[in-house]
């Protein structure tokens, strides 16, 4: 089974005319939605809300088959991320995050909270914020002394940081102990690092760390996956009929590791390292496969294993998709 850590909160997304719609996200969260519709057996760690949106995850978690893993919901409020979409459809966030419920948690619970038969942890986002080092931070080697993979979405958000150094400082630390880790390009612009030169992005992650595989997203561009012997670049589809790209990260992610473990690469280390070129190429294209279906529809909606792999089939015959139903 896959475990997932980190913040599930409401999307206020900004509307065209100037209302806003509550959306259900959160890049854990979403995550985790998106492995279970792909298939892949899913808890949840973190506590949710006694609230009415609290209630609404809930109720989302149940519908997707998703094991909400926390031993009682929490009394504080839910997250909130206040959402503003430019031109191109990328999202700018304001969050709302002090004494919220799914930071109401202990390593010793969220440890306690592991389901058996631990394949891979996934973690990040706002999970990564040094004020939540001491509880992530041991979760991690609880899950690596259990024998799971690590897997850390970096999915930077400075405006959360009083401290930038800081923050971005145990983001590097906690990519240190994952075996796959993603980041896009402004991750990485905000690491110091250029998207461009995946070199000295390979250099820098693979150093000194845990890493096996490092997924890297540009936009609506190219897709990188790297292993420490193979590398494989992909192009993402063109056309698409973008409504936005909330969420899109959380399904890349969802769907390479979904197609990971069908292929039964998250057994171990060795199995992961030991990846050929050619499911190298399979996983990444399915992970885009994943991200593209999703930045058709409003706010974060992930595709089922199916409508990924017939977005795929489409997309290589070069026919027409419809990926909204």
């Amino acid at each position: 089974m896959i475990a997932t850590l980190g913040e599930a909160l409401v999307d206020m997304i900004e509307q065209p005319d100037g209302r806003f719609q509550a959306c259900l996200g959160g890049s854990v969260f979403n995550s985790a939605i998106g492995l279970a519709r792909q298939g892949v057996p899913t808890a949840y760690l973190n506590p949710l809300s006694t609230d009415k949106f609290g209630g609404r995850f809930a109720a989302l978690l149940r519908a997707s088959d998703v094991l909400p893993a926390a031993p009682a919901p929490s009394a504080r409020p839910t997250s909130l991320a206040i959402v503003s979409i430019d031109a191109n459809g990328a999202p700018t966030y304001a969050f709302h995050r002090e004494r919220v419920a799914d930071r109401d948690a202990s390593a010793a619970s969220l440890i306690a909270s592991f389901p058996p038969q631990l394949a891979l942890l996934h973690t990040g986002g706002l999970a990564l914020v040094p004020e939540d080092g001491d509880k992530l931070l041991p979760a991690l080697r609880a899950a690596a002394e259990r024998g799971a993979l690590i897997s850390i979405d970096a999915n930077l958000r400075p405006l959360v940081a009083d401290d930038l150094p800081r923050y971005l400082d145990a983001v590097r630390q906690a990519l240190k102990q994952a075996h796959i880790v993603k980041v896009s390009d402004e991750d990485l612009a905000h690491l110091g690092l250029d998207a461009a030169n995946l070199e000295q992005v390979a250099d820098a992650l693979f150093d000194g760390s845990s890493v096996r595989l490092i997924a890297v997203t540009r936009g609506g561009q190219t897709a990188s996956l790297m292993s420490r012997t193979r590398r494989i670049d992909l192009p993402t589809p063109a056309d698409l009929a973008l409504v936005d790209t909330v969420g899109a990260g959380d399904c890349f992610q969802a769907g390479l590791i979904a197609y990971l473990y069908r292929e039964g690469a998250l057994s171990s280390e060795a199995a992961l390292q030991g990846l050929e070129q050619e499911t190298l190429r399979s996983a990444l294209q399915h992970a885009i496969c994943a991200a593209s279906v999703n930045v058709t529809r409003a706010g974060c909606d992930p595709a089922t294993w199916d409508q990924t792999v017939q977005f795929g089939i489409d997309w290589q015959q070069g026919t027409p998709t419809d990926a909204t139903t």
